[in-house]
């Protein structure tokens, strides 16, 4: 069965979706779904997208299931490592997203993070801090939205280009292969065909330098979006030679296509 690896719930900041809501999408569409909430410790923001992480598996313990999973989203920091380390050896995740969010304690979101400043400046941060995160970070399972950037980078084309950025990719997509750790193929840009022709060298790159997994997720805040470009993103795989895996008790589960 195919599992959605990444939605969030109202454990989330930005999130109002329930566990009743996502489990229901899910049936209705033949899913597995891992419900992934956000923690970004230390946050720009005081008390947003932190959780308790202890109420999260008294509110959801009984509700896991061979079709309903328990993981979280770390937003990885260079200076939170042990933090966020302890956090994740505390509890009893099924799946450990590692995401970039915040870059010199600026959400990237904010538009401050571009002023008077190149793409390739941008970018160049952006990929540089996943690099040296995915040092430290070595109980991730896999690394979120490599294109996160793209979402809101205030540039003419916003694109994540492996031509553009060849150094830097393959710096993060070795390591990340190197510690046999999977790329996650997030699904809430793939409406788009330039994103999709901007992505797919990156998923082949990470194949060639050793890569093997994938994980598909939907990056969810409400069930419409559950399970959304799906079939493109394991066509997206298959092209690549990659195999979409999802984690109960954080051990990878092949999936069957």
């Amino acid at each position: 069965m195919l599992y959605d690896t990444h939605m969030h719930t109202r454990f989330s900041t930005d999130s109002r979706m329930t566990i009743e809501e996502a489990a229901a999408r899910g049936r209705e569409l033949g899913l597995g779904i891992t419900i992934t909430e956000h923690l970004d410790l230390d946050f720009p923001a005081p008390e947003a997208f932190v959780f308790d992480v202890d109420e999260y598996f008294r509110a959801y313990g009984d509700r896991r299931s061979d079709r309903l999973l328990l993981g979280v989203e770390i937003g990885m920091r260079g200076d939170l490592v042990r933090e966020n380390a302890a956090v994740v050896a505390g509890h009893p995740f099924d799946f450990v997203i590692g995401s970039i969010h915040v870059i010199d304690r600026i959400d990237i979101y904010q538009e401050d993070f571009y002023l008077r400043r190149t793409k390739a400046e941008v970018y160049g941060q952006y990929f540089g801090q996943m690099f040296e995160c995915l040092g430290g970070y070595d109980f991730i399972d896999s690394l979120g939205h490599i294109d996160y950037i793209a979402r809101y980078a205030r540039f003419e084309d916003p694109e994540v280009h492996y031509a553009e950025f060849a150094a830097a990719l393959d710096a993060v997509l070795g390591r990340l292969a190197e510690r046999e750790k999977a790329l996650e193929i997030n699904t809430r840009r793939l409406g788009d065909a330039d994103t999709v022709a901007a992505l797919l060298p990156i998923y082949h790159r990470f194949r060639q330098l050793g890569g093997r997994l994938v994980t598909v997720g939907s990056d969810a805040h409400r069930p419409a979006e559950i399970g959304k470009h799906f079939a493109l993103a394991t066509d997206m795989a298959q092209a690549c030679g990659l195999r979409p895996v999802y984690y109960r008790d954080r051990k990878p589960e092949y999936v069957k296509l």
